[in-house]
C-alpha cells in the first residue's frame, strides 16, 4: 500500500510514521511536510535512508503540490497542523490557513484521487471546557481558542466531505499527547527543559486546569487500530488514562528530575483558558484499543529520553527563552492567584 502522511516531521506525525514503517516495511511512505518551526527531518534520522520512505517538503495548501504527493495513495494521515494554543491567541491566521485551508486543499485532491481511507487528526479541545463527566463523540462542539476553532472547523470540514461526496472520511480527537523529541514550547517538554536547567516553571493561573495524559506511543496505536477497524464516517476520540492538575504534573516532573518544587511559578493565565477536558472513548475501546503505557512510566521515559537528546531541544529552547515576546516571558503575577504550597 502507499499512503501519504501530512507533518510527518511534527511530534506525532514524527512517531506515526516511525511505527508505521516499522510494522509495514512493504508499503510506501510519503511524507508532507513545510519543515516550519517545529517541524525537523532530525525527528526521523534513523528512517531516512529506508527505500520505502520519501519526504517531501510543501505546503498543504498548494494544490499542486498536495495533488503530486497524494497519487496513487490509499491512505492519508493527516496530521499537519498548526498547535499551540498560546500562538493563536497572538496571532490566529497561520492557524486558519494550515489547519481550515490546508485540510480543504488536502481533502479535495483526496476526492480526486478516490483514496480508500482519509484520518483526520482533530483534538479535544474542540468540545471546550468539560467542568464534570466526558464527552463522547456526539457532543456538541464548543471551541474556546482560536487553535480550537480552527480545529473544529476543519474537523466540520472533513466530515461534510463524507456527507456530501462520500470521501471515506474518519476523524480522530485525542486527549493531550506527551512524549520524547516533542517541540519544547509545549507544557509537559517545557517543564523538562526548564527544569534542568533549574530555571522556573511558568504555571498559568493557579495551575489546577486538570489534563488527561496520553503517550505518543499509545496514540500511534489508536491510529493503527483505526486504520484497520474503524468505520468510515465515525469520529473516535483517544482519551488517555491519566488525568491530574497541571500543578502536579509539573511537580511530578521536578520530583523525577531531582529538583525543588520551589522552581514553579504562577503567570497570568491566559484568556480563555479551559479548566478541564475529559472524553469517553468507548466507541475505540470497543474496537479493542487500550492505552498500555502508564503515565508514570512514560513520564520517566520522555523526561530519559530529554536527558540523552540535549543536542536536539537545547538550540530550541534557547529560541524560546530569547524572544521577549513569547509567551513564557510574560512575567510573574499579573492577576494570577498562587497555588497553595508554591513557594516563589
Amino acid at each position: 500500500m502507499k499512503l501519504l502522511v501530512t507533518g510527518g516531521a511534527g511530534f506525532i506525525g514524527s512517531h506515526v510514521v516511525r511505527l508505521w514503517l516499522t510494522r509495514r516495511p512493504s508499503d510506501e511512505l510519503i511524507n508532507l511536510d513545510l519543515l516550519t518551526y517545529a517541524g525537523s527531518q532530525a525527528r526521523l534520522a534513523d528512517v531516512e535512508q529506508r527505500p520505502n520512505y520519501r519526504f517531501i517538503q510543501a505546503d498543504i495548501c498548494d494544490p499542486g503540490a498536495v495533488e503530486r504527493a497524494i497519487d496513487g495513495c490509499e491512505l492519508v494521515i493527516h496530521c499537519a497542523a498548526e498547535t499551540h494554543v498560546d500562538r493563536s491567541i497572538t496571532n490566529a491566521v497561520p492557524f486558519l490557513r494550515t489547519n481550515v485551508e490546508g485540510t480543504h486543499v488536502l481533502l479535495r485532491a483526496a476526492q480526486a484521487s478516490s483514496v480508500k481511507r482519509f484520518i483526520h487528526l482533530s483534538t479535544d479541545e474542540i468540545y471546550g471546557p468539560v467542568p464534570t463527566g466526558a464527552v463522547d463523540e456526539r457532543a456538541p462542539l464548543s471551541p474556546s481558542s482560536p487553535y480550537a476553532a480552527s480545529k473544529a472547523a476543519a474537523d466540520l470540514l472533513a466530515q461534510a466531505f463524507w456527507k456530501t461526496h462520500g470521501l471515506p472520511v474518519i476523524v480522530v480527537r485525542p486527549t493531550n499527547i506527551f512524549g520524547p523529541a516533542q517541540f519544547p514550547e509545549k507544557f509537559i517538554p517545557l517543564c523538562i527543559a526548564n527544569g534542568l536547567d533549574g530555571l522556573r516553571l511558568p504555571i498559568y493561573g493557579d495551575g489546577r486546569q486538570r489534563r488527561a495524559w496520553l503517550f505518543v506511543a499509545d496514540m500511534c496505536e489508536a491510529l493503527q487500530v483505526i486504520v484497520e477497524r474503524g468505520e468510515v464516517g465515525q469520529a473516535y476520540n483517544v482519551a488517555g488514562g491519566t488525568e491530574q492538575a497541571n500543578l502536579d504534573t509539573a511537580r511530578m516532573i521536578l520530583a523525577a528530575l531531582g529538583r525543588s518544587p520551589e522552581l514553579v511559578e504562577c503567570v497570568a493565565d491566559r484568556p480563555g483558558h479551559d479548566v478541564r477536558y475529559a472524553m469517553d472513548d468507548r466507541k475505540l475501546r470497543a474496537l479493542g484499543w487500550r492505552p498500555e503505557v502508564a503515565f508514570d512510566r512514560a513520564l520517566t521515559e520522555t523526561v530519559g529520553w530529554y536527558r540523552k537528546h540535549e543536542s536536539w531541544w537545547r538550540p530550541l529552547a534557547r529560541k524560546l527563552r530569547e524572544d521577549p515576546y513569547h509567551w513564557l516571558n510574560r512575567p510573574a503575577g499579573s492577576g494570577a492567584r498562587e497555588p497553595s504550597g508554591t513557594i516563589r
